[in-house]
């Protein structure tokens, strides 16, 4: 989980975990109402912490939604690199992710978005150091898919014409769109194709024809 803090290393356990719930729910709040409609005094009541807890954490709101990119970042690889998905090396993990993400979405009713996405489509042009971190999260995110996707043509099951940067960039994308789009129409349709798309691609450069099997 997200270890930085505002007193650095030397918040105790106690004050990690209270700063990691004020970022838990300041994330949820954001995602839901969106950051203009979510206000710092908001956040601190939703977490049960008093005003100077607050302001120990978080002095203002710029610096609660800093440490809130860095915690959706976190969240986002943590959930990415369960054990489940066998860190997206091989064909039958990226149809697990496919279908784990579809599967989300559906569960919200297509509320809410992407938790990074959303909050890099609200914060990308308030603050260039706000967008600054919020690209080095998608780089991170891009690198993970990047990773699994070289070890699959290093290991023979993609073929050696396949370009694990571009096949990282296209996933990434075509899935972000998808879910902005399901998340608009609150409808699984643009979500489900998209996620069947991005898998294609990948199995397009499969060294020996895959089974294509639908993210839904």
């Amino acid at each position: 989980m997200v270890e930085t803090s505002a007193s650095g290393p030397h918040l105790t356990a106690k004050g990690r975990a209270t700063r990691e719930r004020i970022l838990r729910v300041a994330s949820d709040l954001i995602l839901r109402n969106g950051i203009a409609g979510t206000q710092i005094d908001d956040v601190r009541k939703a977490a049960g912490v008093s005003g100077s807890q607050m302001t120990h954490y978080f002095h203002d709101k710029q610096t609660l939604l800093k440490a809130v990119v860095a915690f959706q970042t976190q969240y986002t690889l943590d959930t990415h690199s369960q054990p489940a998905l066998e860190h997206l090396d091989s064909f039958a993990a990226w149809r697990l992710w496919a279908k784990l993400l579809l599967d989300k979405h559906v569960r919200r009713g297509f509320q809410g978005g992407c938790e990074f996405g959303s909050l890099a489509g609200q914060l990308v042009e308030s603050d260039p150091g706000l967008r600054a971190d919020l690209a080095d999260g998608y780089q991170k995110w891009l690198e993970l898919f990047r990773k699994g996707l070289l070890a699959m043509r290093d290991r023979g099951d993609l073929r050696r014409d396949a370009d694990p940067e571009a096949l990282a960039l296209s996933t990434l994308a075509i899935a972000q769109g998808g879910i902005l789009l399901s998340q608009t129409l609150r409808a699984e349709a643009p979500l489900r194709e998209a996620l069947n798309t991005a898998v294609a691609r990948i199995e397009f450069f499969a060294a020996e024809p895959a089974p294509l099997v639908a993210a839904a």
